[in-house]
């Protein structure tokens, strides 16, 4: 577009390489927040030779003071305002923290797992709390702000493909594939953060946060914003509800179809779905609102778990199609609740605590991913269902929890959202 054509462009939208630029940077981040919590685990107990036990007591406790620092360091960006620099300058940290986890040296325990776990963490959730609010401050209108999330939340599911495919394309073992996948983290964090530095749209100046306040107070006025509180609970029941089945994928694709080899291809559909429904959910929110397509995007998931109860072993062709169409489900998930969250933080009131706000967002999100492990887990067990037992009994009980559980959640997420909705278009966060 040339800058003619940009300056009578209507108000408030951004061009294709300004949404690609400010998206790029959601690669690398997504790319290493899959060896974060997948591959970790078991590279420390195969390659080091830690217990089981004592890894998961480390991930336990590092992943509790994860969610809880976000938050925080929200409430410190807040205050510095300065969200471009501090993405970029947490960025280090985090290839530090991820060239120690997936390189450990001879000798490594469980101080060099914990320390590396801190150093990673700190550079993630740094980077990716001002990231999000960079987003949100950068968006003059609704519009933009849905632009700039569905560009960042479709790179993101690039950097899932990415970090899920090169281990095994890479080497023929997993630690060493993770070790050669670092020689391409590399090159993405640092052309990433160019094009982010040099063409993405910067977040409008504001005022840094003075408040009679202490920092506690100021902590917890998220809490205390009743439609942002009330979208933080749609979004809580909806993430449990997506996370339960993504916890128990594996197990639904080798034991309910028998078809673990396929797992990979699934995933695929899965994700790729997610990213080519983008444009059209945009497309559909500018006209009906977010909260409407959200709430459709809520129907065509349900729609497709119902499907997933009938299935048994071979039905390859309809899992397929199943993947697809909670794929496309997916691209609303992504892109709606945090556009929302930023339409909000575009009122007066709030436009300076975007860093805290977006704390208590990542933090919601870290705790569904738990939540859901602890929920669908413990119910399986109690359900009867051992992993490769081919009893009838005990693969009804996984087959009803990987879609009836998420089914009744998202019922209950669409529900709430239906009832808050006035609040929020009140609010006028919602278009």
């Amino acid at each position: 577009m040339t800058r003619t054509a940009a300056a009578l462009a209507p108000p408030g939208l951004l061009r294709i390489g300004d949404l690609l630029a400010y998206g790029a940077l959601a690669v690398p981040l997504a790319f290493a927040a899959l060896p974060l919590y997948v591959h970790v685990p078991k590279l420390y107990v195969d390659t080091v030779g830690l217990s089981l036990s004592l890894v998961g007591a480390v991930l336990l406790a590092a992943r509790l003071g994860d969610a809880v620092a976000d938050p925080l360091f929200g409430l410190w960006s807040d205050r510095l305002q300065r969200r471009r620099g501090l993405t970029l300058i947490a960025l280090p940290l985090l290839v530090l923290g991820m060239f120690g986890l997936l390189r450990p040296p001879e000798g490594a325990g469980v101080a060099w797992l914990a320390a590396m776990l801190v150093l990673a963490y700190t550079g993630y959730s740094l980077s990716s709390v001002n990231y999000y609010a960079w987003g949100a401050e950068a968006g003059a209108s609704s519009a933009g702000r849905t632009g700039l999330t569905a560009a960042r939340e479709g790179c993101a599911l690039l950097g899932v493909v990415l970090a899920s495919a090169l281990p095994e394309l890479l080497a023929p073992t997993q630690a060493q594939g993770l070790e050669r996948m670092l020689w391409i983290f590399v090159p993405l964090v640092l052309v990433s953060a160019w094009l982010a530095a040099r063409y993405a749209p910067a977040p409008r100046p504001l005022r840094p946060v003075r408040s009679g306040a202490s920092m506690f107070q100021q902590g917890l006025i998220p809490l205390r914003d009743r439609p942002v509180l009330a979208l933080l609970a749609v979004y809580a029941l909806n993430g449990i509800a997506a996370a339960i089945p993504a916890t128990i994928f594996l197990f639904f694709v080798a034991d309910v179809l028998d078809r673990e080899r396929l797992s990979g291809l699934f995933l695929a559909a899965y994700f790729v779905s997610g990213a080519a429904a983008l444009p059209l959910w945009v497309k559909l929110a500018g006209r009906t609102g977010k909260v409407r397509a959200w709430l459709l995007s809520m129907c065509v998931a349900g729609l497709a778990f119902g499907w997933a109860v009938s299935l048994g072993e071979g039905d390859v062709a309809a899992f397929f199609a199943i993947c697809v169409l909670s794929g496309i489900a997916l691209g609303a998930d992504i892109t709606f609740p945090p556009a929302l969250l930023a339409d909000a933080l575009a009122q007066p009131s709030r436009a300076s605590a975007g860093g805290v706000y977006f704390g208590w967002w990542n933090l919601v999100t870290k705790l569904n991913l738990a939540l859901a492990a602890g929920i669908a887990l413990p119910l399986l067990d109690l359900l009867g269902y051992q992993p490769g037992v081919r009893d009838a009994a005990a693969l009804s009980a996984l087959a009803i929890v990987y879609a009836i559980a998420p089914i009744i959640l998202k019922a209950f997420a669409a529900l709430l959202l239906w009832r808050v909705q006035a609040r929020i278009e009140t609010d006028g966060v919602s278009r």
